[in-house]
């Protein structure tokens, strides 16, 4: 049997799934804790041989989010525009968007840029043909300023190779890419989201001083969000409609969206910054451990969460966040848990389907969604009965100010599979398709 080694490598867990490459079946999974404070390779090296495979013979694939995943920051031309698109396409690159620039740098734009701690810049700014001022006054800026985070350069095409090769001249280390923005309205993220990919790889994964030596580099081919998305694509190919998937971490809480596209995106009311049909949100406050008491938060705005139970709850919240390894261990701590973890989902989907983060006046149209996917530690090893009040939780939300799904199915990727599908699905198609099989059919 011919197999392949795929593992996600996280802040907090090391997950391996072997996968037969002809069939695409599960032969074996295992999960330890990542060894952040020694060698991550450690913890990969441990996960690996409990989950059956007895040495390097192999092919590895492998994602990372240890080390806090990948910082990006956006510097673009105007807010609802250029910078906009930007940010969309870092999102569906698997990054944390951490700052949002627009117009021109100056001194204290800069300042703030460099607060942001990025570890790499997107720069954008001005359709093909069209303002190249901005644009190339922000690369002379970064040029000048000495700076030495990566920068993607992905915008008007009419200077981007002059912009190169002055910021490439001051020591800028640059990747060019094709302009996000060709055309207003049009949204082209594929080459950035590429670019950002191997600027990820190149530099983030060996500065982040996760392991000793390039072993750990060489292995880690994406960014775990990166690899998630590109098998929940994977997914929405083989299920043939719209769907939504929610991971509630113990940071974040994401929500990726796969949409058929609307002919009528393409009208007099259709976005300046293009659509993206196949996106991605981060919600850096809603978690199930760092970030619980955000999602206390954020539930008491959104009135999902009355006097009477805040209290409680945020006890619940802060004791988890002052121990990220928490594990409920009775009854009580598993409904505190369960009822996080259902808010955590529920803000999240809101602000996805409200736009917030995407940029999308209009928000998502989610009434078509016919499969719901839920991922995340809480969901995977939830007990029988337990993650039913999740989903009807993001399901029955008629106050959130969205149309909820008109016939949505719910299951869950209790293998972890989405990001095994993803690492697989540019080499083994035909076994990524079918490792995600049971989520189809379920």
């Amino acid at each position: 049997m011919s197999v392949a080694v795929c593992a996600d490598v996280g802040s907090t867990f090391t997950k391996v799934a072997v996968v037969d490459l002809a069939g695409g079946g599960l032969v074996g999974a295992a999960s330890v804790p990542t060894t952040v404070g020694t060698d991550v390779l450690h913890g990969l090296d441990a996960a690996v041989a409990a989950a059956g495979v007895g040495g390097r013979d192999v092919p590895w694939f492998v994602c990372s989010s240890a080390g806090g995943g990948l910082r990006l920051a956006v510097v673009g031309y105007e807010p609802l525009v250029t910078a906009q698109a930007g940010r969309r396409v870092g999102l569906s690159a698997g990054a944390d968007v951490v700052h949002v620039a627009a117009g021109r740098l100056g001194r204290v734009e800069l300042a703030a840029l460099r607060a942001a701690r990025p570890d790499v810049v997107l720069l954008v700014g001005g359709t093909d043909g069209g303002d190249a001022e901005t644009l190339s006054h922000n690369a002379t800026r970064l040029a000048r300023a000495r700076w030495r985070v990566p920068v993607v350069l992905a915008g008007n095409v009419d200077v981007r190779g002059e912009l190169a090769a002055v910021l490439a001249g001051a020591g800028v280390p640059v990747t060019v890419a094709d302009n996000v923005l060709p055309r207003i309205g049009v949204l082209a993220p594929l080459s950035a989201r590429a670019a950002i990919r191997q600027v990820f790889l190149r530099h983030v994964i060996g500065g982040k001083r996760l392991s000793r030596g390039s072993r750990f580099a060489r292995l880690v081919r994406a960014a775990t969000p990166d690899a998630v998305l590109t098998g929940v694509e994977v997914l929405a190919d083989a299920a043939g409609g719209d769907l939504v998937v929610v991971d509630v971490g113990g940071a974040t809480t994401d929500v990726y969206s796969v949409l058929t596209p609307d002919e009528r995106a393409d009208g007099p009311g259709r976005e300046v910054a293009g659509a993206l049909w196949r996106a991605r949100t981060v919600e850096g406050d809603l978690g199930m451990r760092w970030s619980a008491p955000g999602v206390v938060r954020a539930a008491v705005e959104e009135r999902l969460v009355g006097d009477g139970e805040r209290d409680a709850l945020a006890g619940a919240a802060a004791a988890r966040a002052a121990d990220p390894g928490f594990l409920p261990s009775d009854a009580a701590a598993r409904a505190s848990d369960g009822r996080l973890a259902a808010l955590a989902a529920t803000v999240a989907v809101r602000r996805h389907a409200r736009g917030v983060g995407t940029g999308e006046r209009a928000g998502r149209d989610l009434r078509d969604v016919r499969l719901l996917v839920g991922s995340g530690g809480v969901l995977r090893h939830a007990r029988a009965g337990e993650v039913t009040p999740v989903w009807q939780a993001v399901l029955g939300d008629h106050a959130g100010g969205w149309a909820v799904p008109r016939a949505a199915r719910a299951v869950v990727d209790s293998d972890y599979v989405l990001a095994a599908a993803g690492l697989l699905a540019a080499e083994h198609p035909g076994a990524a398709r079918a490792l995600l099989g049971p989520l189809v059919s379920a």
